[in-house]
């Protein structure tokens, strides 16, 4: 079954997956069958791959939204009623928005933004990625701009922390440590220990050694700052993260035929469960095909005799044991593919599978997304004996 129902009936579609399993190609290539089908289509991406900014006519993706040129598309043959635009994720600059929104005031919001401990917080604190990943695809979904938006989700090591982002964030910066700060230093401006308890402010004290007093003022003025921002944040946060299980939201789990990369697709899927919801689809990407024969020694010499091809004594057995290790190849795929659709089967409402067949070259143009994206919305049906997916990036 195609993907063709996602696209149809859903605003947001996050495409999930482990490292290298080819989702930002795939999260690419359903923005342009979107915008096939004439959708004003947003892939938003947060790692991209400088090859599919170029695949698409771009330079580079940026944090401003630029729509892929319709021109270039017909070009290459490929016409679209729609509209694809590409955005990228910037972490600091949709943290700064949000500081900007929020601030008391806009000398409270030059503080923020000017104090060193927030240019670590905007960027390099834990679950400030996922969250501003989140936090933008909430921000875009809700100005109505788009018909369908396809976000590539972050690379992390666990690939649904960013239904958590929001709230650990926040947890992170309203700690009872954070809060020390806050009391001792709200009623003067000044960071004064005489106010905690001697056990907190002892703790303060023996940091300050090896930090220095500067540090600490620059963390009691950023944390006094941001904590009157923490009513709308939390609040935000808390609207972020139940957008994400709003019923127009899929889940596609996307994966490849290796059995670690299966095994964490499985994984996501189950965790999806324990939240209350589940996965919409799988893509499986990159699956050996079986070859339609397998000639003799014989017949690849014949062939080469009859189109003038020139090959060394080796080539034909070369070209025979290149041909056995695809079967090989094909062979395991069907295997492992065997241990996924049982999975499926024993799932409450079982999720559409699309299997894109291995390419001989790199998704890096246009016609070759084009190509991924028309397998995506009109696939052969997938059979565990017959290897149909793969795509590449």
């Amino acid at each position: 079954m195609p993907l063709t129902s996602l696209i149809e009936s859903r605003r947001v579609i996050l495409c999930v997956g482990s490292g290298g399993v080819g989702k930002t190609t795939t999260s690419a290539a359903l923005g342009l069958a979107a915008a096939r089908r004439g959708k004003r289509a947003l892939c938003l991406t947060i790692d991209p791959a400088r090859r599919l900014a170029q695949s698409l006519g771009l330079e580079a993706l940026t944090a401003d939204a630029q729509v892929v040129d319709p021109r270039l598309l017909r070009e290459v043959g490929v016409e679209v009623t729609g509209s694809l635009t590409v955005m990228m994720v910037n972490t600091k600059r949709t943290f700064d928005e949000i500081v900007e929104r929020y601030a008391s005031t806009p000398e409270a919001r030059e503080r923020i933004l000017g104090n060193k401990l927030y240019h670590y917080v905007s960027t390099a604190l834990a679950g400030t990625q996922e969250y501003m990943a989140m936090e933008k695809l909430h921000e875009v979904k809700g100005r109505g701009e788009f018909d369908l938006i396809v976000l590539d989700t972050p690379p992390t090591a666990n690939a649904l922390d960013f239904l958590d982002a929001p709230l650990r964030l926040i947890d992170a910066l309203d700690s009872p440590a954070m809060r020390w700060f806050v009391q001792a230093f709200r009623s003067s401006g000044k960071l004064s220990l005489n106010l905690l308890a001697k056990s907190a402010a002892l703790a303060i004290r023996g940091v300050g050694r090896f930090t220095g007093g500067r540090f600490l003022q620059d963390v009691a003025e950023f944390l006094t700052e941001i904590n009157e921002l923490f009513g709308g944040f939390r609040e935000r946060a808390r609207e972020v993260q139940a957008s994400l299980r709003a019923p127009d939201v899929a889940y596609l789990l996307v994966t490849s035929p290796s059995p670690m990369a299966i095994a964490e697709a499985l994984y996501f899927s189950d965790r999806l469960i324990d939240l209350g919801m589940q996965a919409d689809g799988f893509v499986v990407n990159r699956i050996h095909a079986f070859p339609r024969f397998l000639p003799t020694a014989q017949e690849i010499v014949a062939a080469m005799s009859r189109n003038a091809v020139r090959l060394d004594a080796r080539g034909p057995d070369t070209l025979l044991q290149a041909l056995r290790d695809e079967v090989l190849q094909a062979e395991l795929d069907a295997r492992h593919l065997h241990v996924l659709a049982d999975a499926l089967k024993q799932m409450p409402r079982r999720p559409v599978r699309v299997d894109v067949e291995a390419f001989s070259h790199d998704v890096h143009d246009i016609p070759s997304l084009d190509q991924v994206a028309r397998i995506l919305v009109r696939p052969r049906a997938p059979s565990a004996s017959s290897a149909l997916s793969a795509t590449a990036g």
